[in-house]
């Protein structure tokens, strides 16, 4: 496909280094020496110029343009460049909203302005957070089949009734229907058998129906219920804070804001009427020990300063606090976070690329078995992509253990209209079914490259 990104700043340039290898890539920035940054280390073209400009957007050949993307730090140049070109003729538009006002006007820019995807990465950001506080024993939960699927990655702790337990023992253990996907055992990646034996400090991926991952943190975990986070301080008001602060306020959780800008503090005093405002600086220790930042269930680190939000999170992790949430947009310190042992750390920026790349994929083959969800998890190393079986196709109503499955590929998990499906040999894919799969490898945009 021909594809123009505007805006060569992080999320631009990742979405460049992942769908070079496969489509023709435009980019435009008016930044010269960013323009020549991207075309230097990826296989892309680049236009130095103004994307709110008819002669620029020309350049790019716009008109034959299946997929325009727009990513620049301005929601307005992001909004109008797709507007101009959808208008000279681009197919389907993407653009990068940060406000919370655009964000309330979703429905009538897709139906009457065109723009087919309008990403807002702080309200994701927001969401991933709060997935987590709802399920303090989680590192990520991830959402596939409109709710229906839960993925959820754990640390096994040592002494846990998961320590030491084989994969086919798992499901009589804990009397659940759930599924051990992936394995990360140091630096290891490893998509288990049923003869793949846990060992505490594993980190693991499992996939279960949202009232069996209930059941599963309950069972291997007795303080389940003590843990679970009825108090939350964030430090740090912006976006995230708010749409954050909206959210889990509405799950019966205490909230306290910390922000040090005065004039944004009356912001979200009006704007959140049941959240508590502190104007303070929350990089002050004397500061947090003086709002007890530390008897907090959770703390989330939202600052706009990714090493302020590490050390934070690491100082409130020595205070005792149970549950630390960090928010890292730079990729070198998101694995830095990992080293440190953090409980979860969120990327407003990697949720952006992982939103779009899922649109490309489906645009990709839209008329094929085609990608709905998308997540990269593992630093990037591991995918899970849920397919709709829209048509049918020879793997369709054969037993899966007659299948001959791709090396490095686990189906994790069918949804069969309200019925969800931890697949065995004899199960088969039917028509309309959704198909969470999970994968070390990348580019899968069909169902059927699944299969050797």
């Amino acid at each position: 496909m021909d594809i123009i990104i505007v805006g060569c700043g992080k999320v631009g340039s990742a979405l460049a280094a992942d769908l070079c290898s496969e489509h023709n890539i435009t980019m435009i920035d008016l930044g010269e020496d960013k323009i020549n940054a991207v075309t230097n280390d990826y296989d892309v073209m680049g236009i130095a110029g103004n994307a709110l400009h008819t002669d620029i957007l020309e350049e790019a050949n716009v008109e034959k343009t299946n997929i325009f993307i727009a990513v620049t730090n301005s929601d307005e140049v992001n909004i109008l460049s797709c507007l101009i070109a959808r208008k000279m003729g681009a197919r389907h538009c993407v653009s990068r909203v940060r406000s919370p006002e655009f964000g309330k006007q979703i429905v009538f820019m897709r139906e009457e302005l065109g723009i087919s995807m309008m990403v807002n990465p702080d309200y994701n950001a927001a969401n991933e957070i709060a997935k987590v506080l709802r399920y303090p024993e989680a590192i990520t939960i991830e959402s596939f089949a409109k709710g229906q699927v839960d993925l959820a990655e754990i640390r096994i702790t040592p002494g846990s009734i998961l320590d030491r337990i084989a994969l086919n023992q798992l499901s009589k253990r804990l009397k659940l229907d759930v599924l051990i996907c992936a394995v990360q055992r140091g630096d290891e990646l490893i998509i288990p058998n049923g003869d793949f034996v846990l060992r505490a400090d594993d980190k693991i991926h499992i996939t279960a129906s949202h009232s069996a991952m209930v059941k599963f943190f309950r069972s291997i975990s007795a303080a389940y219920r003590e843990k679970r986070v009825k108090s939350a301080v964030l430090i740090g008001g912006g976006h995230v804070a708010y749409h954050l602060a909206k959210q889990i306020i509405e799950m019966g959780i205490k909230v306290k804001i910390i922000e040090i800008d005065e004039k944004r503090c009356l912001e979200l005093s009006e704007a959140l009427d049941k959240v508590n405002i502190s104007c303070a600086d929350g990089t002050d220790h004397d500061i947090l020990r003086e709002e007890r930042v530390y008897d907090a269930d959770a703390v989330v680190t939202l600052t706009g300063i990714d090493e302020e939000n590490i050390l934070l999170s690491l100082l409130a992790k020595k205070n005792g606090v149970n549950k630390v949430v960090t928010k890292v947009n730079r990729m070198s310190l998101i694995e830095l976070a990992d080293t440190l042992n953090l409980d979860s750390v969120v990327s407003p920026k990697s949720i952006t690329v992982d939103q779009i790349l899922q649109y490309v994929r489906a645009k990709q083959n839209s008329l094929g078995n085609s990608v709905t969800t998308l997540y990269r998890l593992v630093g990037d190393r591991l995918e899970a992509i849920e397919f709709v079986v829209r048509d049918k196709k020879d793997y369709v109503g054969v037993p899966l253990k007659k299948l001959k499955l791709r090396s490095g590929i686990l189906i994790a998990s069918i949804v069969r209209g309200n019925e969800l499906i931890i697949p065995r040999g004899d199960d088969c894919l039917q028509v309309n079914d959704s198909v969470v799969v999970i994968t070390t490898s990348k580019g899968f945009h069909d169902l059927s490259n699944i299969f050797d």
